[in-house]
């Protein structure tokens, strides 16, 4: 590790002094691309220089503590200073693990009623509700691609847009199957049931990512119904568009403007694609790997959410929260920094000797 952080100091200290160079400031291509790289060491660096610092106030302390006067302060300063040594080599060991190269992204999810009928989709306006909320107050943007509700309020099926920076990198832990128990509005004799929703979360597939063929498209245009209002009644502006190579279908009709509806229905068409690349190259490994926290494996029970205990299980870490009115009105970040906490100390442990 040392050895790697030296590295990254030196060239820091090469990049400071070549950017203030007169003729890469001339040169404003180079400039930016020094500068993103200067700028993407910053923060290890930073961390690095502070353990240094740390290690030499830790020797200071150290010859202190011969002197009668002086050790009680130094050793209360040696408790101190090893704990954020402590804190900044698990960063440090943090910050030379691989990035995901999706965590910036923004994000499409699609939120689908499963078992148990109309309390089902009940649940799934719940889920979708709390995403909304848990977006707001992260300062995300949601925007529906397409929604399919039912006459009690509830939905079968939504798909919609987070925007934001480092969406997928918070949001990707809630894809799986999300389990509610509780007494459904419908029945009349107070029993409990059990339904599901399926949740999942692709990273925004942009136009770089993949390119898709125009021959390999079918798109229907057909008249918008449903919850988008008496304008889209009345315009044929809702697309359908499939994949004949794949089959997927994405529909979109939410939004007035036959344009947008396309727009929108091809962010959610390139995510659905790349989902399926990333998911056959990666289909070997998951095989091998464990069952661990953020394994993205959509058929597993990942979250039960018991109304009637005021609880909510996250089984994935055996988590459980007596907090379940606050998370329905998206305060989540308690789960996802656990889950986060968990998958960090999970690729510590393989990344093993790499570290050292």
């Amino acid at each position: 590790m040392r050895e790697k952080y030296e590295w990254m100091l030196n060239r820091w200290e090469e990049l400071e002094q070549t950017l203030a160079q007169p003729e890469v400031a001339a040169d404003p291509e180079r400039w930016q691309q020094l500068s993103r790289e200067r700028s993407e060491l910053e923060e290890k660096v930073r961390a690095w220089k502070r353990y240094l610092d740390i290690l030499r106030m830790e020797d200071e302390a150290r010859e202190l503590l011969a002197d009668p006067e002086m050790a009680e302060d130094a050793q209360t300063e040696l408790r101190e200073l090893a704990d954020e040594e402590e804190k900044l080599l698990r960063q440090l060991r943090l910050m030379l693990l691989p990035v995901d190269a999706n965590d910036d992204r923004s994000v499409v999810m699609e939120i689908r009623a499963g078992a148990g009928g109309e309390e089902a989709a009940l649940f799934a306006g719940d889920l979708y509700r709390m995403y909304q909320r848990y977006a707001a107050s992260q300062g995300w943007k949601t925007e529906i691609v397409s929604m399919s509700d039912t006459d009690l309020g509830g939905i079968k099926e939504a798909v919609f847009l987070v925007t934001g920076k480092g969406v997928y990198a918070r949001m990707k832990y809630e894809s799986g199957v999300h389990r509610v128990q509780r007494v459904p509005v419908t029945d009349t004799t107070g029993k409990k049931q059990t339904s599901t929703c399926t949740v999942a979360v692709l990273p925004e597939a942009e136009e770089v990512d993949l390119r898709i063929d125009p021959s390999d498209l079918r798109i229907d245009t057909y008249r918008a119904s449903g919850h988008g209002g008496q304008y889209v009644n009345r315009t044929d502006s809702a697309i359908r568009i499939t994949h004949l190579p794949t089959g997927i279908v994405v529909t979109c009709q939410d939004q007035k403007s036959q344009l947008k509806n396309k727009e929108q229905a091809m962010k959610v068409l390139r995510s659905r694609l790349l989902d399926r690349m990333q998911g056959e190259a990666d289909a070997d490994y998951a095989q091998k790997r464990r069952v661990q926290v953020g394994t993205g494996d959509r058929s597993e029970r990942i979250r039960t959410y018991n109304f009637h205990e005021g609880r909510v299980t996250d089984h994935r870490i055996g988590l459980t929260l007596y907090k379940i009115n606050d998370i329905m009105n998206g305060a989540l970040d308690e789960i996802i920094d656990a889950l986060r906490t968990e998958e960090q100390a999970i690729r510590l442990r393989e990344a093993g000797n790499d570290l050292a």
